[in-house]
């Protein structure tokens, strides 16, 4: 969609709002029909993207001899961070963008659809999503984010601290310091560049979201403190969180390779690395929920609100039914069997619990399992670096009977 797409079209159609159908590579890949409008044909952006990543080093590891067990500390074939990076992570990071698609683009139709945003608060909305759109489809940001990835990803991050210390299917050790093989030169200046662009560029997207939440959030929302949802009728964001589920995934399909190759290739045990899985999760878990919270404060002051105002409601309704009730005060012909009165005051008790629980933020325990469980099942194989299979199954039957 066009920058200059009219507001009343970004709300008429709610696949025109999407974080990721937007961007230079976005119109590329569909001038090179690996893509659609919808972001469908992901087959082929799959095969296409990661084999240009990873079949380059198979050929050109086979043609200096580094495919397999040999001189080298790590061969290009026993390498799982490599094959894990590109035929794992790659994929996933693209599979991320159609269901981040599909499971949001509903968003901006749900807020008018709900009619949470006020008639007079409406130009704010559309500006914050004309922002959002103009933010996911700057050239400049991508361009910057290519200057980082060879500035800074490749020339100091990967080759300072996560390359291997060993002679590897990419790099040797020499009296001048460590060399290049031909397929280092294509993962250092190829390979990873596309791994790490595709991998900025989410955490750009996830800033373009925060953003825009937080816009919205800034608006004097039409929230009740006795909708159902228990979050002022902000419980359909509860569950944008699980789009990213794939995201988490790569996340941990990446650390999981790191680990694993220096856990075999370097001698270090799985437990050794139990603070960077802990701050792995913990980090990415605040990166996909903390933009959430924004709502809080304007949940947390419907909550108080409500409370004031339904108490005072109910204290009202109690004086009167014990007056009318109890005092002497009800006609004698009105029966207090199947009286609508009852019902009144059960219906008022309803929505004082209602609000006693409404929550704050449209998080819960629920969620948190999940989504962890997503960051640590791609290192749950590394496990048996621990003990064997047998020995892991005996225990595990302990624990569950």
């Amino acid at each position: 969609m066009s920058e200059h797409t009219p507001h009343h079209e970004v709300l008429r159609d709610p696949a025109d709002f999407s974080l990721v159908l937007g961007g230079p590579l976005f119109q590329a890949l569909r001038r090179a029909h690996l893509s659609d409008n919808e972001l469908h044909l992901v087959g082929q952006r799959i095969g296409v993207i990661a084999l240009f990543c990873w079949l380059p080093l198979l050929v050109l590891s086979a043609l200096q001899g580094n495919l397999l067990q040999g001189r080298l500390a790590v061969p290009f074939l026993y390498d799982f961070e490599a094959h894990g990076r590109f035929l794992v992570v790659v994929p996933l990071l693209i599979i991320a963008e159609l269901i981040v698609h599909q499971r949001m683009r509903v968003l901006v139709k749900q807020f008018v659809e709900r009619k949470l945003i006020p008639a007079g608060a409406m130009e704010r909305f559309n500006a914050a999503i004309d922002s959002a759109l103009r933010l996911r489809n700057s050239t400049a940001a991508e361009v910057l984010l290519l200057a980082v990835v060879y500035g800074v990803g490749v020339q100091l991050i990967w080759r300072q601290y996560t390359a291997l210390d060993a002679n590897t299917w990419y790099s040797t050790a020499s009296a001048d310091g460590s060399q290049l093989t031909l397929a280092g030169v294509w993962l250092g200046y190829v390979s990873l560049p596309v791994f790490q662009f595709l991998l900025l560029r989410w955490y750009f997207r996830l800033f373009i979201w925060m953003r825009f939440l937080w816009q919205v959030s800034r608006i004097e929302l039409v929230l009740s403190p006795i909708h159902p949802d228990r979050l002022g009728g902000l419980g359909f964001l509860a569950g944008t969180t699980f789009a990213f589920m794939p995201l988490l995934l790569a996340h941990g399909a990446l650390l999981a390779g790191n680990l694993a190759n220096r856990i075999l290739y370097l001698g270090a045990p799985l437990l050794s690395f139990k603070y960077e899985i802990i701050a792995l999760v913990i980090v990415l878990l605040a990166v996909v929920l903390v933009p959430l919270l924004v709502f809080a404060p304007r949940l947390a002051e419907v909550k108080r609100t409500g409370l004031l105002e339904y108490g005072a409601l109910a204290q009202h309704y109690a004086q009167e039914f014990d007056s009318k009730w109890l005092r002497g005060g009800a006609p004698a012909n009105e029966s207090l069997l199947g009286s609508p009165d009852i019902q009144s005051l059960s219906d008022l008790n309803n929505s004082l619990q209602i609000i006693a629980g409404m929550r704050v933020a449209p998080i819960t325990r629920d969620t948190l399992i999940r989504l962890a469980a997503a960051i640590v099942a791609p290192l749950s194989p590394l496990v048996l670096t621990m003990m064997p299979l047998e020995e892991l199954i005996s225990r595990l039957v302990k624990i569950l009977f």
